[in-house]
């Protein structure tokens, strides 16, 4: 197996030598770019694992290179760096597509964790046509289509991250805290039982009385998307 590919993406030349340097003795392939427009040809050109994206850029905002990745179907994980420590802020970066964010200064260990845990999510390879699929559900990561069997389903932007999330790992158990922090960050504060309004959002939209059920309740511990009985 190949080294995870990781971007850097820093105006600050010393910085982006330091992460390299070290992210390649943890065995990470890296690459850097120094503004948003350099980074954005980078992506576009070739897969990458993981983003490191500062939010500070010559041209333009970190913010803004995440949203034009999103916008066009870019579905790279990204780790915000940022001095910015406000509320507001994380919740900008979160919304315009990034799937973690971590405050300047931090510490190389931190950061190291937080690179980890996002390739344990993002690891998985995709289907050669685009399609992920258990029984007769089908998502498609890049058009945000879903259907099941011959009919098609309409979620909502948090549904679908929801769904996504699960049947990148079918048929496994996912924890209750991994999920939230996966959907709403790992600095999210707010109630955790807002996770089971949108399983029942989707089991609604999903599984259609009389038909098999997809999402199952693992107590104690979180949520699987696995094929089960009708309800």
């Amino acid at each position: 197996m190949s080294n995870p590919c990781l971007l850097i993406v820093d105006d600050d030349p010393e910085l982006r030598h330091f992460l390299t340097t070290e992210l390649a003795v943890e065995g990470y392939s890296c690459d850097e770019a120094a503004s948003g427009q350099q980074a954005l040809g980078l992506i576009r050109a070739q897969p990458w694992d993981l983003v490191l994206l500062d939010w500070t850029l010559p041209d333009f905002s970190g913010v803004e290179v995440c949203r034009r990745m999103r916008q066009s179907g870019i579905s790279t994980p990204v780790l915000m760096l940022s001095a910015r420590d406000e509320v507001r802020d994380r919740v900008e970066a979160l919304d315009s597509g990034a799937d973690d964010y971590l405050t300047k200064p931090f510490s190389l260990e931190e950061l190291l964790a937080r690179v980890r845990a996002r390739l344990r999510r993002g690891g998985l390879d995709e289907p050669e046509d685009g399609w992920l699929r258990l029984a007769d559900l089908a998502v498609n990561p890049l058009s945000h289509e879903v259907s099941r069997g011959e009919e098609a389903i309409h979620l909502t932007a948090r549904e679908f991250d929801l769904l996504l999330l699960l049947i990148r790992h079918p048929n496994q158990v996912q924890e209750r805290r991994s999920i939230v922090d996966a959907l709403w960050g790992e600095s999210w504060l707010g109630d955790d039982n807002l996770l089971d309004v949108y399983v029942r959002y989707l089991r609604k939209k999903l599984e259609p009385a009389g038909r098999p059920t997809l999402i199952q309740t693992v107590r104690g511990v979180g949520f699987m998307l696995k094929e089960g009985p009708p309800r």
